[in-house]
């Protein structure tokens, strides 16, 4: 039977888990991926991701693959996993794929929020979905920092303890906005990749700045000649979302039903 290749856009809100990966603790995106995989087709197979999240780290738009010889339509994938998956990770989409793409290597950047309720009293509701700041906010000082953060190529002060020895912290920055509505701020942030912790290490940074804890000349010198994970603090991983993998030419599409003029469905990609 002919192996194919499928490709998920899938939602899950990270509380619960140890993130993406699968490893020591058995709780994991991938590890509950891989079973309703199992149940679905009668076998068992790894799942690739797109970007490895953190524990505690939630997503709007991960992308993972997996090879399968069970000939179902996208449509059965998407409503026979979300039939297994726990109620906390749903697949939003799925797509046929060549074999050689790599979800993973193919992406040419990942883009981030991270969302902050800047009010006095903490939120029940959100308190597994935003990071609470009870000070007052100076956006007008966060968005300088954020252009010295834009302008950076080396990126070692924010980068966490796992990296491994003598890896490149040289990355590019592509989007860093913040804005606010009410009493929630939220910062997006778009890269070609990042490092472990780089995010919440930024944002960190950023809120310093904006309760006034640093000055802006303090931050940028930091930011630029920092040690080696210097630059902070490292925030909760509750506020951290991924919200879109980049690809360029990225076509994973819908197989079109015989006889259809639709043109096919592509997932979000660069414009």
């Amino acid at each position: 039977m002919h192996l194919k290749k499928i490709a998920l856009v899938i939602e899950y809100e990270g509380t619960r888990y140890y993130g993406f990966q699968i490893q020591a603790q058995p709780q994991t995106v991938q590890e509950e991926l891989e079973k309703a995989v199992a149940r679905l087709t009668g076998r068992r197979v790894p799942v690739r991701c797109a970007s490895r999240t953190d524990a505690g780290v939630h997503a709007k738009a991960q992308v993972a693959s997996f090879r399968t010889k069970a000939n179902l339509p996208l449509e059965t994938f998407v409503k026979g996993l979300n039939h297994y998956l726990p109620e906390d990770i749903k697949v939003t989409s799925a797509y046929a794929i060549p074999s050689t793409f790599d979800v993973r290597t193919a992406a040419i950047g990942r883009e981030y929020e991270y969302h902050v309720l800047n009010r006095g009293a903490p939120s029940p509701l959100l308190r597994t979905r935003a990071f609470h700041v009870h000070r007052p906010l100076n956006l007008a000082a966060m968005r300088r920092g954020a252009k010295v953060l834009l302008a950076l190529r080396d990126f070692a002060p924010f980068a966490g303890n796992a990296l491994p020895k003598g890896a490149s912290t040289r990355r590019r920055l592509t989007k860093l906005a913040i804005t606010r509505k009410g009493d929630q701020v939220v910062f997006t942030i778009a890269g070609n990749s990042f490092l472990h912790q780089q995010v919440r290490r930024m944002i960190g940074a950023l809120l310093d700045l904006g309760m006034g804890k640093v000055r802006l000349e303090q931050f940028e010198r930091t930011a630029r000649e920092g040690k080696r994970g210097s630059a902070g603090p490292t925030l909760p991983a509750h506020g951290l979302y991924l919200t879109n993998v980049i690809y360029r030419d990225f076509p994973p599409v819908r197989e079109p039903k015989e006889g259809s003029k639709n043109p096919a469905r592509k997932i979000r990609r660069e414009s």
